[in-house]
Parts: C-alpha cells; structure tokens; sequence
C-alpha cells in the first residue's frame, strides 16, 4: 500500500520548500517501516529578480543579484561580475582578481560553518542532553534554562531553534553533545569574524557595495590587509581545530549516512577564485568540469539548458540560459514547483562541495585534492565511492573550508600594496557575456545580454536549482529527488532520514526561485 508522506516546510534551510515523498510498506535490518518510491521537491514561490533588471543600467546588476540570497550574496555579485567583464572585454587588475578572491572566500568561509552548525548539525546533536549538564558555562546554562523551560511547559517558544524536533536518534555520547553545542555558539562568533573579513575588502556585507566589474574598489592598505589577516587566523584556527574534527566526529558516529543519500551520483563544477591575472577559465582554485558516469571531462557551457515541464513558468524548455526567460505560468497544468530543472548535456548533476572536490579528484590538473581526499578516506577506512552520500557532503565541506582558508593567506601575501584595485571601463552599448563561479552551494552561472547601454536579457542559472530541481521533459527526477528515492524510514511521524539527506546539499530555496 502507497502513502504520500509531506514535510512542508522543510525547515533549517533558507527559504520554503516543501518535500513530497510516496512510500510504501518496507522492512530493512529486522525493523518494519516504509520505503521512498519516489519524491518531490516544491519551491514555493516566485521571486523574478531577472525580470527586475531588464531595462536597468547593467551596474544594477549586481547590486540587485546581490539580493538574490542572504547567505551567499558575494558569489552572485561575482558572477554578475564576470558576465559584465566578459561583455565589457575587460579583465581585473591584479589586486582586483586577489581582492575579489579574498571576498568570495570569507563568505564561503561563512556559509559552511553557519551550514554545519546552525543548520545540519541539529539533525544529529542530542539537544536534550542539555538537561543533564552540570557545568560551569554561562551559555551552556542559559541554553540549559531555554530547554528547560520548553519541556516543563510543552512550549516550543523559549527553545526555537532547537525544539522542536524529531524525537529519534541522536548521538548518545554525553561529552560529545556538549562539545558540539557549545561549539555552536562559537559558531556564532566565528561566522561575524568571516563576515568582518569580506566587509574589510568589501565594505559592507551581506550585501557588498565595493565589488566592481574589473576588480574592487577598496584599496588594499596594509592596514586592511593586517586586519583581514588577523580576522583569518582566528577563523582558520576555528575550522582546522574545531570545524573539521566534529564533521569528523559525526561521520565516525553516523557511518551509516556514508550509505544514504546518493542522489544522481554525477558532478558538475564551473570553476572559482582564479589563480592567474590572465583569468585562464582552466587555472582556478577549484578547477570546471564534470565527472559523469564516473569519467572526467572539461566543462562545455554550451551543454547547459532548462528544462520546465514540472516548472510553472511558460518559455519552451531547453533553452539555453543566454536565451532564458523567467514568465510565471502558476496555473500550468502538471508542474509543482517554482523551480527550473537544469541540465547538461540532457542529465541531471549535482553541484556544491561534494561536486567540487569529486571533479578535481578526477582531474589530473588538480593531483593535490586526491591526496588530500584519500589521507581522510584511509583515516576513515572508507572506499571513494562512499562521498557521495549524506555524510559525504558533509566531510567534503568541511575539507573545503580548510583548503580555502589556507589559500587565502596565500591571496594576502600576493597583494600589492596600496596597488589599483581595479580597471577602469566602458559600458558598450551593445553586447553579451556570462559569468561562472562556484557559490558555497555549487556551480553559479550569470547571463547579460545588453542593448542601447541597457539590460535586455538576465538570466542565472543557480546551485539549488540545479540541485532541487523537479522532474524534466524526460521524467528524470532532480539530483535530491533521486537521493531520496529508495530511503528507508522507520517511523513516517518522525522522517528524521529525510532531513537529514536534503540538508546535507545545502538548499538555498531564496536562489532557486530567484
């Protein structure tokens, strides 16, 4: 017998989205529960920031891009960026490339401490526990009273966020659970710190208002560097001493998401934080390409399309984006979601960590992330066809995030001091260009067209709409509706499995629905 399980809304993410999962009867490891047959993921509402810019001057552009999201508005001004430099005909000057990096990367430092900690890490940490801490703490104490208060009064209020919850399993370890919750306060702390540093460069943030086309306009004085410097040691000391060993510490926990959550197994990446002033698309930090079908191959942005049979909106599907539209069609017939359905070359791809640290293991020009990645795969006595999993995602973060704050020392001792931040330019009266980064989510692409010095065409094709995207013209399920297909759940009044997988791609519903 089938049953329609709903979570709606799916909460701990950004944005309203709504999961919609048939079951049936199953038993897995001597317990009866159900099984996904298969599901559906519902983007909520529309926004249509792309037709916001039409008619705009083009410097609009990513100041109102930059709106797109909250958490990771530095990459859409990036990516806004680069399709303008490519259709200026321009390049950024040294320290621009340098202070655009640095940017980039203090907000992704950002975003995967806040995903770990404030978002994910709930799914596993024994808020309870706290009840039975006797410490000397003060936050630990008043997160105690918080607790507390909400289970003698069976009131949610005074614990939001932490109750309520799923009422299963949870990590048991005492000592551990304390450990990570007050590292989530930490967290706290630690996620201001990376938001100083992109607003040391960058002047202000969530929102940037120094970030230009050709580079930035902050210049790099040595005392914003120190600054910045400082900034990133205290956050890196975070991340390598605490972040990455409590990712560690769960996965060793919860081995068993190393086998839950597969998804479409696929990975797409477009490439970030160029390494070069010649801004050669092949020499960036995280390096594009796809792995499909387990085989490697360079990125071909002609590849990519938007598909909308399952979307409400009512452009013909497999448009290229730099023929995108975005017209609301909300009473389309067979359509569920706001979201579009990209694809490459027809398939569904994961994006985001994990995609970016599978597609440069399997790039012969990026041999250091191997190394990397196997150390941890031996440490863990895990095969690599394990990453890509629930707590595959989750390590491949916290993995990134070492690397890149590591790289950003190197950023900082390459900048020329007091040097120009930035190239001047024209806007043409006609042209067209795109603009590829990697947000912490995933593959982020940006599309112009210009016309009589004005916007005539915008179009962004994001992380979350790769991966949470419905079902194409071919019936294929998105690369989340298909790690969730097949899911074993043992209780469907507490599908704590569900969460667990749809959280661990990160989605951001505010970009999906742009």
């Amino acid at each position: 017998m089938s049953n329609e399980l709903t979570i709606n809304p799916l909460t701990r993410i950004e944005g309203h989205l709504a999961v919609h999962a048939e079951t049936e009867e199953a038993e897995a490891g001597g317990k009866k529960g159900f099984r996904v047959k298969e599901a559906k993921c519902e983007g909520e509402m529309f926004r249509g920031l792309e037709k916001i810019i039409e008619g705009r001057d083009p410097l609009d552009a990513q100041q109102i891009m930059q709106r797109t999201c909250g958490v990771c508005p530095i990459s859409h001004g990036i990516a806004s960026i680069r399709a303008q430099e490519m259709a200026y005909q321009l390049k950024p000057t040294h320290n621009g490339r340098l202070l655009q990096n640095l940017i980039l990367a203090a907000n992704h430092l950002h975003s995967h401490v806040l995903h770990f900690y404030h978002l994910a890490a709930l799914d596993f940490v024994d808020i309870k526990a706290i009840l039975q801490y006797a410490g000397t703490d003060k936050l630990l104490n008043k997160l105690k009273s918080w607790v507390e208060q909400a289970v003698a009064r069976k009131d949610i209020l005074p614990a939001a966020p932490f109750l309520p919850r799923y009422e299963r399993d949870y990590v048991q370890d005492l000592d551990v659970n304390m450990t990570l919750l007050s590292h989530y306060v930490r967290a706290l702390e630690v996620r201001r710190t990376c938001d100083e540093m992109g607003a040391i460069f960058g002047a202000h943030l969530p929102h940037s208002t120094a970030i230009v086309p050709g580079g930035c306009t902050q210049v790099p004085t040595i005392e914003r560097v120190l600054a910045y410097r400082t900034r990133l040691l205290e956050a890196t000391a975070f991340i390598k001493d605490v972040y990455l060993p409590d990712v560690l510490a769960v996965a060793k926990t919860f081995k068993a998401y190393f086998d839950i959550g597969r998804g479409c197994g696929s990975f797409l990446c477009f490439g970030a934080f160029p390494m070069d002033d010649a801004n050669t698309p092949e020499n960036q930090f995280f390096r594009p390409g796809t792995v499909i079908d387990g085989k490697w191959a360079p990125l071909d942005v002609s590849k990519v399309a938007e598909d909308v049979a399952s979307s409400w909106y009512a452009q013909p599907s497999g448009l290229h984006p730099d023929k995108g539209e975005a017209n609301a069609a909300p009473d389309k017939p067979g359509a569920y979601s706001w979201i579009k359905a990209p694809r490459y070359a027809g398939r569904p791809l994961e994006v985001g960590p994990l995609a970016r640290v599978l597609t440069n293991y399997h790039d012969a020009g990026a041999a250091w992330v191997k190394k990397e990645l196997d150390a941890v795969l031996t440490s863990l006595d895990l095969p690599l066809e394990k990453m890509a999993s629930v707590m595959g995602r989750h390590l491949a973060r916290g993995l990134e995030t070492v690397w890149v704050a590591d790289q950003c020392m190197k950023w900082l001792s390459e900048i020329e001091i007091d040097g120009p931040p930035a190239s001047d330019f024209k806007i043409p009266k006609s042209g067209s260009g795109y603009g590829l980064t990697e947000a912490p989510r995933g593959a982020l692409g940006h599309w112009i067209t210009i016309e009589d010095y004005k916007v005539k065409r915008y179009q962004s094709v994001v992380p979350t709409t790769w991966n949470c995207s419905p079902r194409d013209d071919r019936g294929q399920p998105g690369p989340v509706e298909q790690a969730l297909a097949g899911t074993f759940i043992e209780d469907p009044a507490q599908p704590i499995e569900l969460g667990r997988i749809v959280r661990s791609f990160d989605p951001c519903l505010a970009c999906a629905v742009h």
